[in-house]
């Protein structure tokens, strides 16, 4: 009688997997929204869609369908509706809107109508509104401009800002029987929707001096605070400001806070204080920007300013304020954890079980119930109501073979410990040397974890490295966050070296210990991952084989390019033009001669964060110094894939690669993949 042999998942299968987000609990803490992304290889697209857990009920269910992404579930104060973004609009103008589905009735009802969508929002506390956010209406000067002469843009002088708007729902959400129909979300958007006469819109910031990213509102509804920087640009990140809106008023603040804003800000139940996450922001000295951030408290009444955290070494996110605390989220060492937050610094730990990582929570008001996303140790992600787990993602694994996920430690030449993932098979020997593969996470101010999810890692295989026999090592290199300050500053005019230090060591360590053949190993990476793995291919003869994904080559040239230039300052103390000795020590580029590995080259053409420059040059220089390389430009690609079929070409392709150069396996279909 044979037996069937069960297999790892395959990279279709991989790529499969729902992806759980936007979670969301009512305030009566009986119901859950979140959304659910499933992969339609009919027509290369993911789809986004609302899903309930009404615990009166005991099940999850789908709310909407069809071909249209509904994201950004939020429950009505009274927890009797539930509001979306989906797109509307005509032809291929369609932009999110705001859908509000009651559960008296059927079919959800359109609430906006802005020309270039809303980007976020929330309920007026009295449920009889929105704020939101959408972009303010291009310059006349500028219209006219275009007329004239056609489109261009004056960089630096000329910006579409975010703005806030309320829109008042004057008749409250209308029933089935009412006069506006409910509108499926299968119909063609952009029809049956509400009329002038029942609702009011009015524009609360012009967009002019400031773009807005987030917001909350006091509890009465009276005051909003956000947070703007003063363009869209990401190089404006770190002059970011807070504001105060007195909405009845119509008067707007300035608060005087010279720090580095990060996250969300959230008002007090009483709508007196403010809380947000905030670091030094030095204009000279970047070297104290590559910190953790804290949270701050601000009274807005008395203008006191209130650091209740002192002892926590790493960056803590405000979730919301609750009457019993402020929900925080924040990160130590592979596990991300959850706690309500007291004033006087005092921190009750939620879900104590330190082994699993919290992706998202949200509270209910009164700060008795709670939902997260978590996933635990070689899992993927589910979703939780207190206690209970409501979903079953894992069910995947049902029948399947699924690598080990365990952390080990070791030392680099400068003595500070480093961490690593290391993934192995169910049967792994012991006294057997394996190939092994590297796969360096981006940041570097993130870091790898022991869970089974392609949110990180939709790039890499793993599973399938696994059973073609490889075994892989997931470095949490200096400069990775969660470790503390000064390991996340360790790296501060080092990067690359340093890194291949970090990496190297690692390697090092598996080989003493005889679990790996150092004659077969190969590192890949993305984003600074990209760059570290880039580095390895100039710098070091140890790899067989090297694959680097959206990488930087040149830090001079990219410097340039980049659209946050200030987060290069960040790490290299300077610019190229004052300092370019560190800019050519920490670049690939300039070791190019010694090159000798084979390496792939991935790289989206769209790419603004890792401009493609940094691909073709890594690619010229490898080819003039015959070494082995290919170089993959996937055509509208931004940093990441937003069709399934890239990101299984993607993996296939790194599979391809190191099973060819490391395993002896043909290359014969490479190229039509």
């Amino acid at each position: 009688m044979s037996i069937n042999k069960k297999n790892y998942l395959s990279i279709e299968e991989i790529v499969s997997l729902p992806k759980l987000s936007g979670t969301n609990i009512s305030d009566d803490g009986k119901k859950v929204a979140f959304v659910k992304r499933t992969t339609n290889w009919k027509d290369n697209k993911y789809s986004n869609h609302i899903w309930i857990y009404e615990k009166d009920k005991g099940q999850c269910y789908p709310l909407t369908h069809g071909n249209k992404d509904c994201t950004y579930p939020l429950w009505s104060p009274d927890s009797r509706h539930i509001a979306y973004l989906t797109p509307a609009g005509d032809g291929d103008n369609k932009r999110n809107q705001i859908f509000v589905r009651s559960f008296d009735r059927d079919g959800s009802i359109q609430i906006t109508d802005e020309k270039d969508g809303v980007s976020k929002f929330k309920w007026e506390p009295n449920g009889k509104g929105f704020f939101y956010i959408t972009l303010a209406k291009e310059a006349e000067t500028i219209k006219r401009r275009k007329e004239i002469y056609g489109d261009f843009h004056h960089i630096g002088k000329e910006n579409q800002n975010n703005c806030l708007k309320y829109i008042e729902i004057a008749k409250g959400i209308p029933k089935s029987n009412g006069k506006h129909e409910g509108l499926e979300e299968s119909n063609s958007a952009g029809k049956n929707e509400l009329e002038n006469d029942n609702s009011v819109v009015h524009q609360l910031t012009n967009g002019k001096n400031f773009h807005i990213h987030e917001f909350d509102i006091s509890n009465d509804g009276d005051k909003v605070v956000f947070m703007a920087t003063p363009s869209p640009y990401m190089g404006d990140y770190i002059n970011g400001d807070l504001y105060i809106l007195d909405v009845k008023a119509a008067e707007l603040k300035k608060m005087n806070i010279d720090k580095l804003l990060r996250g969300r800000v959230c008002f007090s139940p009483e709508g007196s204080k403010i809380c947000y996450t905030a670091s030094v922001k030095e204009k000279e000295y970047y070297k104290n920007n590559i910190q953790d951030s804290t949270i701050e408290i601000y009274d807005i009444n008395s203008g006191e300013l209130i650091q209740p955290l002192t002892d926590f070494d790493s960056t803590v996110i405000p979730l919301r304020w609750t009457a019993k605390g402020i929900l925080i989220r924040w990160q130590d060492k592979t596990n991300y954890l959850i706690g309500l937050l007291s004033e006087d610094g005092k921190v009750k730990m939620l879900r104590e079980k330190v082994d699993g990582f919290i992706m998202e929570a949200s509270i209910t008001r009164d700060g008795n119930h709670l939902s997260y996303n978590k996933a635990i140790t070689n899992e993927t992600f589910e979703i939780y109501l207190d206690d209970e787990k409501i979903t079953n993602e894992n069910i995947i694994f049902e029948g399947k073979q699924k690598s080990n996920r365990e952390i080990i430690v070791w030392q680099n030449s400068d003595g500070h410990e480093i961490e690593g993932i290391l993934s192995t098979p169910v049967d792994f020997n012991a006294n057997k040397k394996y190939p092994l593969l590297l796969v360096i996470h981006g940041g570097p101010a993130w870091a790898s974890f022991p869970i089974f999810s392609d949110c990180f890692n939709e790039k890499y295989p793993i599973e399938q490295f696994i059973e073609k026999g490889f075994i892989v090592l997931e470095p949490n290199y200096r400069g990775s966050s969660g470790y503390g300050n000064e390991f996340l500053k360790s790296n501060y005019r080092k990067l690359g070296i340093a890194n291949y230090d970090d990496v190297i060591s690692g390697v090092d360590k598996l080989v003493d210990m005889g679990n790996v053949d150092k004659d077969r190993v190969g590192v890949m990476g993305w984003s600074n991952g990209g760059y570290i793995a880039a580095f390895c291919s100039t710098y070091s003869d140890r790899f067989r084989a090297i694959s680097v994904g959206g990488g930087i080559t040149n830090w001079s040239t990219h410097y340039a390019n980049t659209d946050i230039p200030y987060f290069v300052r960040m790490y290299l103390g300077n610019n190229p033009w004052n300092d370019p000795e560190i800019y050519a020590q920490a670049s690939p580029i300039t070791y190019i001669k010694s090159a000798c590995t084979p390496t792939l080259i991935q790289h989206g053409d769209k790419d603004a964060r890792n401009p493609i420059t940094n691909a073709y040059e890594l690619y010229q220089g490898l080819k003039d110094m015959k070494v082995d390389a290919e170089l993959i430009i996937f055509k509208g690609m931004a940093y990441s894939p937003d069709q399934p079929g890239i990101n299984v070409a993607i993996m296939k392709q790194n599979l391809m690669w190191f099973s060819h150069y490391i395993l002896g396996e043909s290359m014969k279909d490479f190229r039509v993949l």
